[in-house]
């Protein structure tokens, strides 16, 4: 079966794998490996596959970016909230976040969102300056969520769909 050579689609069973993978390398770039280097891979895995396969709600989905036939991103919404957007380092600067956060934006209008919302972490320069690319502004809210040994803290980001 033919495939683009890039896009973004609906995550499916299998999957997970890549995601995991994407998603631990991402933390050990920016928390460090050691941060992550005790994370249980399979509790992760599984996290991953219960949500692409029975997610909590019609509202929550998945998604990947694909570069042929290899997923090279995810992202994960949770009705307005984009609960994480990651693309593998060697993969960024290709337009795979710009299709995921497209995905996620085109989903949520699909189901009456009429606000965008993502978090980043505090000091994440890079994913500031894509959010700000992409049209987010900072929504002046702050939150806390357990890091792998630190609590660390997260700014939100928002913007109107029209």
């Amino acid at each position: 079966m033919p495939t683009a050579d890039v896009s973004a689609r609906p995550a499916v069973p299998g999957d997970e794998e890549a995601i995991a993978a994407i998603q631990l390398a991402a933390w050990a770039e920016t928390l460090g490996a050691d941060a992550v280097a005790g994370l249980p891979r399979d509790q992760i895995l599984a996290t991953w596959g219960a949500a692409i396969e029975a997610p909590p709600s019609r509202e929550h989905r998945v998604f990947v970016a694909t570069d042929g036939p290899h997923v090279v991103g995810f992202a994960a919404l949770a009705v307005n909230d984009i609960v994480a957007l990651e693309v593998a380092p060697e993969h960024r600067r290709r337009g795979h976040g710009s299709r995921l956060l497209s995905a996620c934006v085109d989903t949520m209008r699909l189901f009456g969102a009429t606000e965008v919302r993502a978090w980043a972490l505090e000091g994440d320069a890079d994913r500031e300056a894509f959010l700000t690319t992409a049209g987010l502004g900072e929504g002046g809210v702050r939150r806390g969520i357990d890091g792998p040994d630190q609590e660390l803290h997260e700014r939100l980001w928002r913007a109107q769909l029209t």
